[in-house]
């Protein structure tokens, strides 16, 4: 087993979807509560790289049967057979323990809230074979990036009352209304785009009682609801617009246009699905770069203690 094949195995360029959001809640969290960047940095993308490993590797691993029905994933590793069970648990084992040790190095919030991920994570998989939820489930495995990024600085000057709310006495959520909306705008936004994803395996899912939103609901279902998905996204990113200036507010209102753009004309392009990742990944780095004109001296989200 070398690199080229666990790389394939978790699909590593996929991390690139959830990379930005972690970033972008790492980046509000140093303007929020006022402090440098610091090595915290590199204990976060590491347990970020764990947790995106092991979402996929579980993913893997419960779905091997179900990819082996269905003509465009019976070539993955499992399904296949070119990679064998033991070595696919144990680079679930891997992960977990470069999230956990992430986590540990980060602080004690951090690595006591660890579960959550994988929990959210496990359960997923399962979630197909009962409902078109499904979706909304896999955008919140990724919406708790920015979350879990944030909550990994923001533990570090307040403790538990990062979460709890309880400061000296009093309750104010510090992740309310800014890094909440932007973790529930990240959630529609995988949800939209993962809709649309399951356009490629409607027979398929149909054949193996699936329940994708496609395969429950048609191709006209599917592309209104993938818009309203996308202006849901573009309202809550509008809603916990983290600066004072526009950039945040401009590039979500025109990733969120071009989403559309290509929702619309899925039927005409010569590779939807191609164009709709490009433009749904270029979508976070375009938010990430407005993120980071933030000037902090004018940021309406300081924390005051």
């Amino acid at each position: 087993m070398d690199f080229k094949q666990v790389a394939s195995f978790v699909k590593i360029e996929h991390t690139l979807f959830s990379l930005p959001f972690v970033l972008i809640g790492y980046f509000i969290a140093l303007v929020q509560f006022n402090i440098p960047p610091s090595i915290d940095l590199l204990w976060i993308l590491l347990a970020a790289v764990g947790a995106r490993g092991l979402a996929m590797a579980l993913n893997r691993i419960i779905d091997k049967d179900i990819d082996a029905g269905n003509p465009r994933t019976a070539g993955r590793h499992l399904a296949s057979g070119s990679m064998t069970m033991n070595t696919a648990w144990t680079l679930c084992a891997v992960f977990l323990v470069m999230l956990l040790f992430g986590a540990w190095q980060l602080n004690e919030v951090a690595l006591m809230m660890s579960w959550l991920p994988v929990l959210v994570f496990v359960i997923y998989p399962y979630m197909k074979r009962y409902t078109w939820l499904c979706h909304i489930w896999l955008g919140l495995c990724l919406g708790l990036a920015p979350a879990g990024a944030w909550v990994a600085v923001a533990a570090d000057v307040h403790g538990w009352a990062a979460i709890t709310g309880m400061h000296y006495g009093f309750s104010d959520l510090m992740w309310y209304p800014t890094i909440f909306f932007i973790s529930l705008g990240v959630m529609f936004w995988i949800a939209a785009f993962d809709i649309n994803y399951a356009r490629m395996d409607v027979e398929s899912d149909k054949e193996n009682g699936i329940h994708s939103f496609p395969a429950q609901f048609g191709e006209i279902a599917t592309t209104r609801t993938s818009i309203l998905m996308t202006l849901l996204w573009f309202a809550c990113f509008a809603i916990s617009n983290p600066m004072d200036e526009a950039w945040f507010l401009l590039a979500a209102g025109t990733m969120a246009i071009l989403n559309i753009i290509v929702i619309l004309r899925h039927q005409k392009l010569a590779d939807f699905q191609t164009t709709l990742f490009r433009i749904s990944m270029l979508t976070g780095w375009i938010l990430l770069i407005a993120v980071l004109l933030i000037d902090p001296s004018q940021s309406d989200i300081k924390w005051e203690d």
